[in-house]
C-alpha cells in the first residue's frame, strides 16, 4: 500500500471513530490492528497527538462533573490510593531484582503502574536521568497492558457482579493510564465513569510526592517536578459546571463531545503500539509489568470489595 493510500485509510479510520458506531474498545482495537498490519503513516506524530487529545478530553469531561460529588468520591479512594502506591512500588522493586530488570526501567514501570501510566513515567524519567530507550521500554510495557486492561476489565467487572461504583474505584486504581481507565469505565456506565475519572485524577496528584520521594532516595539535585497541567483544567471545568448552572446545556454538550474525542484518542493510542515498539519492550520488563499489574489488580479488587 502506497503512502497516500495508507494516509487516506488512516483518516477514514479516525472519521469512523467519531461516529456512534465506534465504542472506545472498538476504536482501540482498530488502531492496534492497523499498527500491526498496514502500519501507522503518522507514527512520528502519533504519541504527541494522542497525548494532547487525551488532555483536552479530560478537561472536557470536567464540564460534566460536579465538584462536590467529586470530592466525596475522591475522599473514599484516598486510603486505597496511598496503600496501593506503597504496595506497588515495593512489589515493583522486588520483582525488578528478581527478574534482573534495569533499575531505571523498574522504577519507571513501578511508577506508571502505581499512579497514572505514561504521565507518571514522563514525570519520573528526567528525575532519574533515564535514557530514551529506557523510557520507551517502560512506556511500551504500560501501553500494552493498558490495551489489555481496556478490553478485559469491563468483562471481569460484569462477570464478578461489580456495581458501577465499585468498578469505577477498582479501574481507577488497577488500570495504569488515565485513557484506559476512562475508556473502560465509560463502557461500564456513567456512574462508573464519574467515579473513575475523579479517583484517577486525584491519584495523579500523587506524582508530586512520588517524585519528591525519588529525589530524596536517589539524592538527585536540581531535579524538576513536572505536574500534569490538564488536572488544573479539569478542576476549573468542574467548578464552572457546578457553580454556573446557566451553562448546563453547553457544559453537557462539551462533556458529550469530549467522550467522543476520547474514543478517537484511544484509536491513536492503539495505532501507537507498533511492531517496533513491541520489540523494544522485550520479555523481562513485560513479565515484570504483568506480574506487578496482577498483584495490584488482586489487592485493589479485594480492598474495594471489602468497603463497597
Amino acid at each position: 500500500m502506497n503512502k497516500i493510500a495508507l494516509q487516506s485509510l488512516f483518516v477514514i479510520a479516525v472519521l469512523f471513530c467519531i461516529t456512534p458506531l465506534a465504542s472506545p474498545p472498538v476504536a482501540l482495537f482498530i488502531g492496534l490492528i492497523m499498527a500491526q498490519t498496514v502500519g501507522n503513516p503518522f507514527e512520528k506524530y502519533n504519541s504527541r497527538i494522542a497525548k494532547r487529545l487525551l488532555q483536552i478530553s479530560i478537561i472536557g469531561l470536567g464540564f460534566g462533573m460536579n465538584i462536590n460529588a467529586a470530592i466525596k468520591s475522591s475522599s473514599h479512594g484516598i486510603i486505597f490510593t496511598i496503600g496501593t502506591i506503597i504496595i506497588t512500588m515495593t512489589a515493583g522493586y522486588i520483582l525488578g531484582k528478581l527478574f534482573k530488570v534495569d533499575k531505571n526501567i523498574t522504577t519507571l514501570i513501578s511508577s506508571g503502574t502505581a499512579i497514572c501510566g505514561g504521565s507518571a513515567i514522563a514525570a519520573v524519567s528526567p528525575v532519574i536521568d533515564a535514557k530514551n530507550e529506557e523510557t520507551a521500554v517502560s512506556m511500551g510495557t504500560v501501553f500494552i497492558l493498558n490495551a489489555v486492561g481496556l478490553f478485559i476489565f469491563p468483562i471481569l467487572g460484569h462477570y464478578l457482579g461489580m456495581s458501577q461504583e465499585s468498578f469505577g474505584m477498582w479501574s481507577a486504581i488497577a488500570i495504569h493510564d488515565t485513557s484506559s481507565v476512562v475508556g473502560a469505565a465509560q463502557s461500564y456506565g456513567d456512574k462508573a465513569l464519574s467515579i473513575a475519572v475523579n479517583v484517577k485524577l486525584t491519584r495523579a496528584l500523587w506524582i508530586i510526592p512520588l517524585v519528591i520521594a525519588i529525589i530524596v532516595i536517589t539524592k538527585k539535585k536540581n531535579s524538576k517536578v513536572q505536574i500534569p497541567w490538564f488536572i488544573a483544567g479539569y478542576i476549573i471545568a468542574m467548578l464552572i459546571a457546578t457553580y454556573i448552572p446557566g451553562l448546563k446545556e453547553i457544559n453537557s454538550g462539551i462533556s458529550e463531545a469530549s467522550k467522543k474525542l476520547l474514543t478517537v484518542t484511544l484509536f491513536f493510542i492503539g495505532a501507537g503500539i507498533t511492531r517496533s515498539n513491541l520489540k523494544k519492550v522485550g520479555a523481562r520488563p513485560l513479565i515484570m509489568g504483568v506480574i506487578l499489574w496482577f498483584i495490584i489488580s488482586i489487592v485493589s479488587f479485594y480492598s474495594v470489595k471489602m468497603f463497597y
